[in-house]
This record gives structure tokens, C-alpha cells and sequence, in this order.
């Protein structure tokens, strides 16, 4: 008992309460804030924003760079002990990078969700998109895997999580895929579009 409080403290922060929503961002790069300030990553920017409309919500940035979506479901059962009540899932992008297959992507993001779903979750996918170089039948089938995954799985989507951000220069760092702190505010804003209704 003692130790399952611990960890929750570790996980969550001192200021959890029974009553608060624990919300899982469970991400790549892009959701730790790869080239910016923890407090400018759009995790940290999303509870703040939750808060400020009045809702008791704790965000844990459970982004790790470099990450595909066969990290996914290993890295959820850790998790788990935490006991969260919304898992916003945002991984996929790195498979797309590599060229990897979007059907395994797919199994890989549909077992997490079956997994977050038989704790109670709810579920919030983040879609992604490729570049055009990679040929339009990948861009393609990369592109309408989310809405299938999360129209199998009966899940909350976000369309595209770098609407307004993926391959806009003055929204990302230096490199031209990573956002910068302007990037994450507008992400931040898409998130909460998609994730507020789950907490009505």
C-alpha cells in the first residue's frame, strides 16, 4: 500500500487527489518536447490549459524520443500501476519515418487500446501524416490508418496532432520536424479540442 503511493506521488505529483483525472500522453519525440522546455511541451501546456477551464487534471508526459509504436503497449503496462483514466495515444510518426509496415503499426496501436480500454480507459488517438516523398501509396495508407484504427476501436481521433504545425518553418526548431514553443501552443490547442470532451 505504501509503495503503490509512492509511485503514484513519482508518477503524478504530490497534489493528486482521488478526484483527478489522470491523464497517460503516451508519445514519441513530439510529446516529450524533443528541442524545448518540459514547461513548453504541449503535455505541460494541456494540463495547464484544462485547469485554467476548471477541470482537476494531472498530465504526465510520457513521451520518449525516437520511439515506434511496438514501444506502446510494453511501455502502457507500466503504466498501469499508476491507474490512469485517459490515455492520449500518440505514437506512429517514427514508423512512418522508417518506412515501417502500417498494418503492424496498426496491430501495435490496437492492442494498446484494447489493453487501456479493458483498465477503463478512455482513449484519444493522434493521428499522423507523412511527407510526400515517401510516394503517395504509403502517404496514403499511412494517412487513413488512424481513422481505421480508431473506427475499429471505437476511439476519439485526432485527425492530424500537427494540423497547423508539420511542415510550417516559423512552428518547428531548426531541424523542420520538431515543434518549437509557438509549434506546441498549437498543438496544445488541437489536443484540448479532442480531449475535453472525454471529461464531460
Amino acid at each position: 500500500m505504501v509503495l503503490g503511493l509512492l509511485l503514484s506521488s513519482m508518477l503524478w505529483g504530490p497534489s493528486s487527489t482521488w478526484a483527478t483525472v489522470r491523464i497517460l500522453a503516451l508519445g514519441d519525440s513530439l510529446t516529450e518536447g524533443y528541442g524545448v522546455e518540459k514547461d513548453e511541451a504541449y503535455p505541460f501546456l494541456l494540463e495547464q490549459a484544462l485547469r485554467d477551464r476548471g477541470h482537476d487534471v494531472e498530465v504526465v508526459n510520457a513521451g520518449i524520443s525516437g520511439s515506434t509504436s511496438a514501444s506502446a503497449l510494453g511501455r502502457l503496462k507500466w503504466y498501469l500501476r499508476a491507474k490512469p483514466d485517459i490515455l492520449i495515444l500518440a505514437l506512429g510518426a517514427n514508423d512512418g519515418l522508417r518506412g515501417l509496415s502500417v498494418a503492424k503499426m496498426q496491430q501495435n496501436l490496437e492492442q494498446t487500446i484494447d489493453l487501456a480500454q479493458s483498465r477503463g480507459m478512455k482513449v484519444l488517438l493522434a493521428g499522423m501524416q507523412m511527407p510526400l516523398n515517401y510516394g503517395p501509396e504509403y502517404t496514403a495508407s499511412f494517412r487513413e490508418a488512424f481513422p481505421e484504427v480508431a473506427e475499429r476501436r471505437q476511439v476519439a481521433l485526432i485527425p492530424f496532432l500537427l494540423e497547423g504545425v508539420g511542415g510550417i518553418p516559423e512552428m518547428n526548431i531548426a531541424d523542420g520536424i520538431h515543434p518549437n514553443p509557438q509549434g506546441h501552443q498549437v498543438i496544445t490547442q488541437t489536443v484540448l479540442q479532442h480531449l475535453e470532451p472525454l471529461l464531460n
